[in-house]
């Protein structure tokens, strides 16, 4: 089983496995996520661009999508020497899903002035096992491993990872296997029951200065409702190397009653 199938140059069809947390006959957008990135690193290398690495994503979600086959482009907005634009996008019934724009710029030595990074946290090891099913249905949710520490409703520490293969037969780059969890950060530490607040993402956006080591993902994670509708989920990147990076997700906030 893997989170998608390809079914043609630009086309995958979801598996069960992709299945909506939200609701389970829609896709939950976090494999699409690491499609998107992986049709730029694929285009990336396809282009000889080495000396590049990407170092912000930004996600816009258009809507939901059913389990269907979706159909993917990719195009350089801004080419450059030493930093470029790429677009990648998802259609699923004709209609747009998933906007990606990804910056990646020149890679060089800067280990020499290496310094800010956030502390480390307690790594996965040192963090008790959670069932992510007991808050979430869906066949995604069911298919990751999910370490968490909870300091209060919408505060905590979560270690996550996958053995399930973004794509049937075919090599993915870490970048891509992590960027499938990004979207994990706003269902793993909930402020509120989703059985009774809804509080689904409309973007993600993820700032990266460093290149993540793969294997577990740590989301030290905050959730911030406001009083008008919105609100914010915000978390500093780990792997077990140490912090990698940050995300941010704007929310649209209800009660379901």
């Amino acid at each position: 089983m893997s989170y998608f199938r390809r079914t043609g140059a630009t086309t995958f069809d979801p598996t069960s496995a992709v299945g909506g947390a939200w609701n389970t006959a829609e896709q939950h957008v976090a494999p699409t996520f690491g499609l998107l990135a992986h049709l730029v690193e694929t285009d990336r290398i396809a282009r000889g661009r080495d000396d590049l690495a990407v170092t912000r994503l930004s996600f816009d979600v258009w809507g939901p999508y059913p389990l269907e086959v979706m159909d993917t482009a990719v195009r350089v907005l801004r080419p450059g020497r030493g930093v470029e634009l790429v677009e990648a996008e998802v259609h699923c019934g004709a209609r747009r899903v998933v906007t990606l724009r990804a910056w990646l710029t020149a890679t060089g030595d800067s280990s020499t002035l290496e310094a800010g990074a956030p502390a480390a946290v307690p790594g996965p090891q040192d963090t008790p096992a959670w069932d992510p099913t007991a808050d979430w249905p869906g066949g995604f949710v069911a298919s990751i491993e999910v370490r968490r520490a909870l300091e209060n409703p919408g505060r905590g520490r979560v270690w996550a990872r996958t053995g399930v293969p973004l794509l049937d037969g075919e090599d993915v780059g870490t970048l891509a296997r992590t960027v499938g969890l990004l979207d994990l950060a706003n269902g793993m530490t909930v402020r509120s029951d989703p059985r009774e607040v809804a509080f689904p993402n409309v973007d993600l956006t993820a700032h990266l200065f460093r290149r993540p080591a793969g294997g577990w993902l740590g989301l030290d994670t905050t959730v911030t409702f406001g009083p008008d509708g919105a609100g914010v989920t915000s978390a500093v990147l780990h792997d077990e190397a140490g912090s990698f990076g940050r995300l941010a997700q704007s929310l649209v906030v209800r009660r379901l009653s």
